[in-house]
């Protein structure tokens, strides 16, 4: 399986003959092109343009975050996967009210059946169950007004009180002073819980942006989040379901282990942000936790956490060209 290469030193990256070669002030290394997938850019970073056609022929995805850890973007390699009939029918899909409308819910109901999953998870083996009771009826209640919804934008306003309420559990879960929910607050995050969430979700929204790479859908083209000035959407929607599962058991885990602790944090005038340290230890961990596998009952083998992205993928397209209706991913653990 090829692998995902994070850069967090100043350098140069270049192609030398037939290979990569990344070069700092005190050391010069090789990178094996053929098990690269997708290389993740934190550090300083120089690039030619030899590079980067040398990336393209060889289908690597270079994503960039900016000194502070903010996604700035991606160099996404002309397709090499081609299928006018796919993106004909994505496209399709978009345009038709109704189809975009049901696809759009399925994502939600994907993500609040995930959200779910982590409280049943934690409620197991907590003692304030009635807490988790309680959000969980809730859920139940707003699942029900799904099928009700007329748009997009009311599936979105739904989505969003149940997160809120999902996220009203993260003080039961984690239960330590120095990691307080309070609210979300994004850019900057006003506190180091939430400087977690931010990050782990932008990896996350990249990881699918990269998986989406490898299969014949068009990430330009999403249901849930609108096809307006933003570049790619796709990914958005797929992440849904999987950031309850990836990034937030991740970052109870982080705490609970006490593998990050309020030094790795740094704090802005306006805002709290995982520290450089704190990226590597946090990007180490998720590494780790996307290579684990986990039993897929349909194939009845067990993939890994990345493998699972791409399978929700094929399904997707399954469902845009009429072979199958989407289901979205539900994890049973």
């Amino acid at each position: 399986m090829k692998r995902t290469l994070y850069i967090f030193q100043n350098g140069e990256l270049r192609r030398k003959d037939h290979s990569l070669y990344f070069e700092t002030e005190g050391r010069k290394k090789y990178i094996p092109v053929e098990n690269t997938s997708d290389i993740y850019i934190f550090g300083e970073v120089d690039v030619s343009k030899r590079f980067l056609e040398f990336a393209s022929q060889k289908q690597i995805i270079v994503h960039y975050f900016n000194h502070y850890g903010y996604y700035v973007g991606s160099f996404y390699p002309r397709e090499h996967l081609n299928a006018g009939h796919v993106i004909l029918k994505q496209a399709e899909h978009y345009l038709d009210g109704r189809k975009r409308l049901n696809l759009a819910r399925r994502f939600i109901e994907g993500s609040i059946q995930q959200m779910g999953r982590v409280l049943k998870y934690y409620r197991s083996r907590l003692e304030a169950k009635d807490v988790f009771d309680n959000v969980l009826h809730d859920f139940e209640k707003e699942s029900l007004l799904l099928s009700d919804a007329q748009s997009v934008e009311q599936l979105m306003a739904l989505e969003g009180h149940v997160r809120e309420k999902y996220y009203s559990t993260f003080d039961t879960i984690i239960r330590h002073p120095d990691f307080v929910f309070e609210k979300r607050t994004k850019r900057p995050p006003h506190n180091r819980l939430n400087a977690l969430i931010s990050f782990g979700n932008s990896i996350v929204y990249t990881m699918c942006l990269s998986e989406i790479y490898k299969t014949y859908l068009d990430p330009r083209i999403g249901f849930l989040h609108s096809t307006n000035f933003r570049r790619f959407s796709l990914h958005l929607d797929v992440a849904e379901i999987f950031k309850p599962i990836i990034v937030d058991r991740l970052i109870f885990s982080l705490i609970n282990k006490k593998m990050l602790v309020k030094k790795h944090f740094d704090k802005l005038t306006d805002g709290i942000l995982l520290s450089e340290e704190g990226r590597k230890i946090f990007v180490s961990e998720l590494e780790k936790k996307m290579q684990t596998t986990v039993q897929h009952r349909h194939l009845g083998k067990s993939v890994s956490y990345r493998r699972l992205i791409r399978l929700e993928l094929y399904k997707i397209q399954k469902h845009l060209l009429g072979e199958k209706e989407y289901e979205p991913y539900a994890a049973k653990w």
